[in-house]
């Protein structure tokens, strides 16, 4: 009997097209003789809906998502099913739809890529791809996920950050500890933000004061990174879980000189570029540059507590090679780092599947209760409750 997999896609983010695409390719590619797919489709509002429409990219593009039910899921434990939202249904309440034995969420950004959706997943007790709730929380956030990997001693650039409100408060004193500290140039950035949005280079104080403007606009929470002057981008992705892990081909984007735009990411994905390349698979780099991307690659997955698969994004100038960040679900799941390898599209959500059952197993071994007569044991009316 084929096993029902949710995909749940969309969302509340900046985000939200390009977490569209990689669900609909995670749909298209899925092994249907395995599995029957349900679309789930989170719209810009936060409302939950499902229908046939959301199969075919077209009604996208053309707007034609007429026949969608708006739905609930329930944080409860072992309740895997997909409800009709009460407020559609006057007489009876809520009502079954379907059922799901799976999730793959393909939400990237806020409030999905963050720890947010996966937390409704462990209260459901069900079966998810992808890192947990600490993996996704803290591959999202640059100012923690950089300081975990400093304390595994994993190379980062320097940089320093600090709260709008402090912003607001005291540009002067923000400046002044940027200068000290980094120096010019530098990057700014949102703390928990993907695709490029809000990343600006600032290569002198007027400019720097233009980027974290713009940065504050997406985000509580800003870094200011020192800039790695003519690096190569090279990327490395990690499949598995605990230490049973793999790593892909290296890729090297190709067509950037300071900052890979939201554009280069994703409008230009499918387009060619002088020479007929977007990016270089296997990147061109020495073995040893190789070896040790690889060897890094699977050291910031396990540093976070990752699974599934994740794409960490490095900076390499000359023979020092730093880390850049962690994509925790990186767009289409990363598939061309792996195809090259003669790892399908298919065979990759396969084996994320397999990993979301094999942890879901591992993680019902744990207890959840510890039976103790620590009620008995405390008088809350005499304040003699002492734990």
């Amino acid at each position: 009997m084929k096993k029902k997999v949710g995909v749940v896609f969309g969302g509340r983010s900046v985000e939200h097209e390009v977490s569209v695409i990689t669900g609909l390719q995670i749909i298209e590619n899925i092994d249907k003789s395995k599995y029957d797919v349900i679309p789930i489709y989170i719209n810009k509002d936060g409302k939950w809906l499902t229908g046939d429409s959301l199969l075919d990219f077209k009604n996208f593009k053309e707007n034609k998502l007429n026949d969608l039910k708006e739905i609930v899921v329930i944080p409860k434990s072992n309740d895997n099913k997909i409800y009709t939202h009460p407020e559609k249904i006057k007489l009876f309440g809520k009502k079954i739809l379907d059922s799901i034995d799976v999730i793959i969420p393909a939400v990237h950004g806020t409030n999905g890529e963050d720890g947010t959706l996966q937390g409704l997943f462990e209260l459901m007790n069900i079966p998810y791809v992808g890192g947990g709730v600490l993996a996704s929380s803290v591959g999202m956030d640059k100012v923690v996920m950089k300081s975990v990997f400093k304390s595994y001693d994993l190379p980062v650039v320097d940089y320093i950050w600090f709260f709008r409100k402090r912003w607001n408060e005291n540009k002067e004193n923000v400046i002044k500890e940027v200068e000290e500290k980094l120096g010019y140039p530098v990057f700014v950035k949102p703390a928990n933000l993907g695709s490029s949005i809000g990343i600006t280079k600032a290569k002198d104080r007027e400019k720097l004061e233009e980027a974290i403007e713009v940065a504050i606009r997406y985000d509580r929470k800003i870094i200011v990174e020192k800039s790695v002057e003519n690096p190569r981008e090279i990327n490395c992705a990690v499949l598995g879980y605990d230490d049973n892990l793999k790593t892909s081909l290296c890729e090297e984007p190709l067509g950037w000189k300071e900052l890979l735009s939201y554009e280069d990411k994703y409008v230009r994905s499918n387009t060619k570029g002088a020479k007929g390349e977007r990016r270089v698979i296997p990147a061109d780099i020495l073995d040893n540059i190789k070896e040790q991307i690889e060897e890094l690659a699977k050291q910031a997955f396990m540093a976070i507590d990752c699974r599934g698969v994740a794409r960490i994004d490095f900076l390499v100038q000359e023979d020092k090679v730093y880390i850049n960040e962690i994509n925790t679900m990186p767009g289409s799941i990363s598939y061309y780092l792996w195809e090259p390898m003669g790892i399908s599209f298919k065979e990759l959500i396969n084996e994320l599947l397999e990993i979301a059952f094999v942890t879901y197993q591992d993680k019902q071994k744990n207890m959840y209760s510890y039976d103790v007569d620590l009620f008995k044991k405390i008088d809350l009316a005499n304040n003699s409750a002492k734990i």
